[in-house]
């Protein structure tokens, strides 16, 4: 869950602490360095796709997760996962993130391509009913994550 700080919030609590006349001792973060958006984020998870769950290959590719690289430079995410709370996980094989650009990982079937990767699974991978989405680097660091408690079909991040 990203948290955001804006200069008029900044502003508002350090006049509310000089009204009080208090010292201001500790650093306060600036709008910028708090709302950076990761280099490479989950955007949207659709985790409840259209219909019946009866678990055809078009039904299971409703479902899917969408990575944005929010920067202007391409991103090497090869070795990178995108995992559930359970576990599954889809790895990334050789695979560059052109700048500005999204990509979908669809929980079914398909054909590799720029914008669009696959899970090969034969069952959906993200609940209904809540669950979260872990992005990690090919080093197993936490790059986003987005969580989700239910009762839609789609989150944004």
């Amino acid at each position: 869950m990203r948290t955001f700080v804006t200069k008029a919030s900044v502003t508002k609590a350090l006049v509310a602490t000089a009204a009080l006349g208090l010292a201001v001792v500790a650093p306060v973060a600036t709008a910028g360095s708090a709302s950076a958006l990761p280099a490479i984020m989950i955007y949207k998870v659709q985790y409840d796709s259209p219909g019946a769950d009866r678990g055809g290959n078009t039904s299971l590719n409703a479902e899917y997760v969408v990575i944005k690289n929010t920067t202007r430079s391409n991103r090497v995410l090869t070795g990178w996962t995108l995992r559930d709370r359970t576990g599954y996980t889809f790895r990334f094989p050789s695979f560059t993130l052109k700048a500005g650009a999204t990509v979908t990982v669809h929980t079914g079937r398909g054909t590799a391509s720029a914008t669009n990767r696959y899970y090969n699974r034969s069952w959906y991978v993200w609940n209904n009913t809540g669950d979260t989405a872990y992005l990690r680097s090919a080093s197993g660091a936490t790059v986003d994550t987005c969580s989700w408690k239910g009762g839609g079909t789609a989150t944004s991040c």
